[in-house]
Protein backbone atom coordinates (compact mmCIF):
# COMPACT_ATOMS: atom_id res chain seq x y z
CA UNK A 1 0.00 0.00 0.00
CA UNK A 2 1.49 3.54 -0.77
CA UNK A 3 -0.02 6.17 0.61
CA UNK A 4 -0.01 9.67 -0.05
CA UNK A 5 -0.42 13.11 1.51
CA UNK A 6 -0.97 16.30 -0.02
CA UNK A 7 0.19 18.73 2.45
CA UNK A 8 2.69 18.34 5.98
CA UNK A 9 -0.30 19.02 7.97
CA UNK A 10 -2.03 15.27 6.67
CA UNK A 11 1.53 13.70 7.09
CA UNK A 12 2.00 15.70 11.09
CA UNK A 13 -1.87 14.21 11.63
CA UNK A 14 -0.43 10.57 10.54
CA UNK A 15 3.00 10.67 12.56
CA UNK A 16 1.41 12.33 15.27
CA UNK A 17 1.24 9.26 17.37
CA UNK A 18 5.09 8.31 17.48
CA UNK A 19 5.83 11.64 17.81
CA UNK A 20 3.29 12.12 21.06
CA UNK A 21 5.56 9.19 21.90
CA UNK A 22 8.89 10.27 21.52
CA UNK A 23 7.54 13.53 23.41
CA UNK A 24 6.42 11.15 26.26
CA UNK A 25 9.96 9.77 26.40
CA UNK A 26 11.82 13.16 26.30
CA UNK A 27 9.36 14.08 29.27
CA UNK A 28 10.85 10.75 31.18
CA UNK A 29 13.88 11.51 30.44
CA UNK A 30 13.75 15.60 31.61
CA UNK A 31 13.28 17.46 28.19
CA UNK A 32 9.54 18.11 30.04
CA UNK A 33 9.68 21.87 27.86
CA UNK A 34 9.98 19.59 24.76
CA UNK A 35 6.59 19.60 22.79
CA UNK A 36 5.40 17.36 19.48
CA UNK A 37 6.30 20.39 17.12
CA UNK A 38 10.01 21.02 18.43
CA UNK A 39 10.16 17.21 17.84
CA UNK A 40 8.01 17.62 14.07
CA UNK A 41 10.45 21.05 13.28
CA UNK A 42 13.54 19.19 13.91
CA UNK A 43 12.83 16.15 12.27
CA UNK A 44 11.76 18.18 9.09
CA UNK A 45 14.47 20.94 9.58
CA UNK A 46 17.61 18.49 10.60
CA UNK A 47 16.73 14.98 9.88
CA UNK A 48 14.84 14.63 6.45
CA UNK A 49 16.54 18.15 5.03
CA UNK A 50 16.73 17.03 2.07
CA UNK A 51 15.22 13.60 1.94
CA UNK A 52 12.76 12.34 -0.80
CA UNK A 53 10.10 9.87 -0.91
CA UNK A 54 10.48 8.65 2.29
CA UNK A 55 8.12 6.19 3.76
CA UNK A 56 5.95 6.47 6.84
CA UNK A 57 8.15 3.24 8.40
CA UNK A 58 11.32 5.19 7.65
CA UNK A 59 9.65 8.17 9.42
CA UNK A 60 8.48 6.30 12.56
CA UNK A 61 11.46 4.98 12.68
CA UNK A 62 13.38 8.17 12.57
CA UNK A 63 10.71 9.77 15.34
CA UNK A 64 11.92 6.97 17.85
CA UNK A 65 15.62 6.69 16.99
CA UNK A 66 16.38 10.45 17.03
CA UNK A 67 18.73 11.16 19.60
CA UNK A 68 16.75 13.04 22.57
CA UNK A 69 20.29 15.42 23.34
CA UNK A 70 20.07 16.77 19.33
CA UNK A 71 16.28 17.40 19.49
CA UNK A 72 17.21 19.65 22.48
CA UNK A 73 19.95 21.14 21.19
CA UNK A 74 17.84 22.20 17.96
CA UNK A 75 15.17 23.57 20.05
CA UNK A 76 17.60 25.82 22.48
CA UNK A 77 19.79 27.05 19.44
CA UNK A 78 16.01 27.49 17.85
CA UNK A 79 15.07 29.51 21.14
CA UNK A 80 18.05 31.88 21.22
CA UNK A 81 17.36 32.86 17.45
CA UNK A 82 14.23 34.30 18.51
CA UNK A 83 15.84 36.21 21.57
CA UNK A 84 18.37 37.61 19.30
CA UNK A 85 15.79 38.31 16.58
CA UNK A 86 13.86 40.25 18.98
CA UNK A 87 16.54 41.83 21.06
CA UNK A 88 17.93 43.42 17.65
CA UNK A 89 14.10 44.57 16.75
CA UNK A 90 13.84 46.11 19.24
Amino acid sequence: MDLQFNSAEELFERLKPALKSKVYELKKQGYRYLEIEDVWNYLKEVKWKGSINLSLNQMVSDIFSSDNALIDDYFKDKLNEKKRKLYFES
